[in-house]
């Protein structure tokens, strides 16, 4: 039969409308034939929905892979995973340009809807991925994480969260899981929205997902963990929160950890300490070379002083409680001003907007080219990142480890939707380098960092600090009238 839906989203300034006609078959599994085997055809975009010339797949493997829906896509983290977990992504939705032209770029053949989660519907989206209410067997997405970072939470003693108006994302992405009734879901945040005492994003969702199965008569039952990367083979200490629920009420089991950090070698039992350890910064980069053309150098009144700090350290090792000389006073700076890799451990966690004096930073001490950051998130080698460098680094920064979403992917294939284990080393694993060379020495402190040296002192404590007491003071000060 014929289906109609309008996409309505910015073009050029303002607003249009355009039709998207579907051939919607009544067979699930005929439609996804036909959509994915039909030859031929240029790209075309109609409205701000991009549709590609299909990928040449077989015909038996098209019909065994599970339909995604992705939500708040950028740069296609989870999704990568999800295809290299033998999943096919039917339909993703992104606002940001750069972003939704690296996916573009990097997957011809997914269908790509440029809207804000605000201005679409359930049925446009399900039209674009030629899909049907109930028919998705996975949706993911991870709503905009600010209202709940640390940083916010750092700097201020508090943050806005529910009441920052950023947290409705949340609730949009529920209002499709509700729209949509996929086999499964899963909903990924940072680690802050499940913080003790502050975890009132995490009792909406679950309020929600309550009121969704007494409508719908469905049985989600969520399962919740912070999830570290780096338990998994992914070079990068980065942890965040993972939600997983499936229609059927079937629970989800997270997985083990495959990997453990080498400091933990008493607090572990047997099994634990059978595992190999972390994959590290130089299992990641170390055949790397950055392109010539490529510009990396550090900028910025403190440039000249990360040569100074070793490999692993960051700016604490200039205090009174580190190794070099007293510069800074003890947490008066964010953990990752001046913060260096240091080749023998996972790279701290990628920033997505970072000043000039904002790490990680490479053991040469010039900033990490822009394959170093895919490494690290362990995208596919032949992914391609557009825009300028702000926006490569920001879409890389705020994007999923490929390899952790291979790792939930598998584990969703066969705990939740009943289909076959995948019998191969997982795709997007670095491999375990043999050796890694010496840390790199330091330099001495130049003479213009000397004067700073002298008694600085410590950070008070959350929301006590100096941009806070500033921020306190401006609100106290009395409205104009």
């Amino acid at each position: 039969m014929q289906r109609t839906s309008q996409i309505v989203g910015p073009q050029n300034g303002g607003h249009r409308l355009a039709r998207v006609e579907e051939n919607m078959l009544d067979a699930a599994h005929g439609s996804r034939l036909e959509q994915q085997a039909r030859a031929g055809g240029a790209d075309k975009q109609v409205g701000q929905v991009t549709k590609h010339a299909p990928v040449e797949l077989d015909a038996e493997d098209m019909m065994q892979r599970p339909r995604v829906i992705s939500l708040f896509s950028g740069a296609g983290g989870i999704d990568y995973g999800l295809e290299a977990a033998d999943f096919d992504t039917a339909v993703a939705l992104e606002v940001d340009k750069d972003c939704c032209a690296t996916l573009r770029a990097g997957r011809r053949h997914w269908p790509v809807i440029e809207q804000s989660i605000f201005d679409v519907s359930a049925d446009e989206i399900l039209a674009t991925g030629s899909l049907r209410r109930g028919d998705v067997d996975l949706l993911v997405g991870g709503p905009p994480c600010q209202p709940f970072s640390k940083a916010g939470y750092w700097s201020k003693g508090d943050s806005l969260r529910l009441d920052d108006p950023r947290a409705h994302t949340l609730s949009a992405y529920m209002d499709l899981v509700r729209e949509v009734l996929p086999r499964v879901f899963l909903l990924e945040n940072v680690e802050g929205l499940a913080f003790a005492g502050k975890d009132e994003g995490l009792r909406l969702l679950h309020a929600q997902i309550d009121a969704i199965n007494k409508k719908t008569k469905s049985h989600y039952k969520p399962e919740t963990r912070v999830v570290s990367a780096a338990a998994f083979g992914v070079p990068q200490l980065r942890e965040r929160v993972i939600m997983v629920a499936a229609r059927d009420g079937t629970r989800f089991k997270f997985p083990e950890p495959t990997h453990r950090s080498p400091d933990a070698t008493e607090q572990v039992d047997l099994f634990q300490r059978a595992l190999p350890t972390y994959r590290t910064a130089w299992d990641a980069l170390g055949d790397e070379e950055p392109d010539s053309g490529e510009d990396l150098e550090t900028r910025g009144k403190w440039a000249e002083l990360l040569p100074t700090i070793p490999e692993g350290c960051n700016y604490l090792y200039h205090t009174d409680r580190g190794e070099g000389l007293p510069l800074f006073g003890w947490r008066r700076r964010y953990w990752s001003f001046l913060l260096k890799l240091a080749k023998d451990r996972p790279s701290w966690t990628i920033q997505a907007q970072p000043g000039p004096a904002i790490g990680p930073f490479h053991w040469k001490n010039r900033r990490l080219s822009l394959r170093e950051l895919c490494r690290l998130q362990t995208f596919p080698p032949d992914v391609q990142i557009i825009g300028g460098r702000t926006s490569q680094q920001r879409q890389l920064g705020n994007a999923v480890p490929s390899l952790l979403a291979e790792v939930l992917g598998r584990e969703i294939r066969t705990q939740l939707l009943g289909l076959p284990s995948i019998n191969e080393p997982l795709r997007l694993l670095p491999p375990a380098r043999s050796s890694c060379p010496a840390r790199e020495a330091t330099a001495p402190v130049p003479k213009k960092f000397k004067k700073l040296a002298g008694r600085h002192e410590a950070h008070p404590g959350t929301g006590k600090g100096y941009g806070a007491r500033a921020r306190e003071a401006a609100d106290q000060l009395p409205a104009h009238p």
